[in-house]
C-alpha cells in the first residue's frame, strides 16, 4: 500500500509518459500488468499507482521502492527491462526521476 510520509527512507519513482490519447489506456494496462507480473516480485518494491491525465496525453507511474539502490537493482533485471521497453515503445516520450517526500499536508 502506498504511504506518503515526510522523511521516509523510501525512494519514489515518478515517471511521466507522454502518449497519443488513443494509446493511453493501452499503456496504463501494460504498466499495470508489468507491475503484477514482474515489479511486485522484485526485492524492495513497495507499491505502484498508475494515473491517466484527463486529456489522455499523459500516463504517470508513481511507484515506491524501499531504497534508490533497490530501484536501480530492478533496472538491471532483464525481465523488468523487457517490460519497460514495451512501455517505452508505446510512449512518445517518458521522463523518470526518483524523489523524496519533503512535506505532506492533509485537511483538518
Amino acid at each position: 500500500m502506498t504511504t506518503i510520509q515526510e522523511h521516509s527512507p523510501h525512494a519514489t519513482l515518478i515517471n511521466v509518459f507522454t502518449v497519443e490519447p488513443q494509446r493511453a489506456a493501452e499503456l496504463a494496462a501494460l504498466l499495470g500488468q508489468a507491475t503484477e507480473d514482474v515489479m511486485r516480485h522484485v526485492p524492495g518494491f513497495i507499491s505502484a499507482n498508475i494515473h491517466l491525465s484527463a486529456d489522455g496525453t499523459r500516463v504517470i507511474n508513481y511507484a515506491q521502492w524501499r531504497s534508490a539502490e533497490d530501484f536501480h537493482g530492478m533496472l538491471a533485471d532483464p525481465v523488468a527491462r523487457e517490460h519497460m521497453g514495451r512501455c517505452a515503445d508505446i510512449a512518445i516520450s517518458f521522463d523518470p526521476h526518483l524523489y523524496t517526500v519533503e512535506s505532506v499536508h492533509r485537511a483538518s
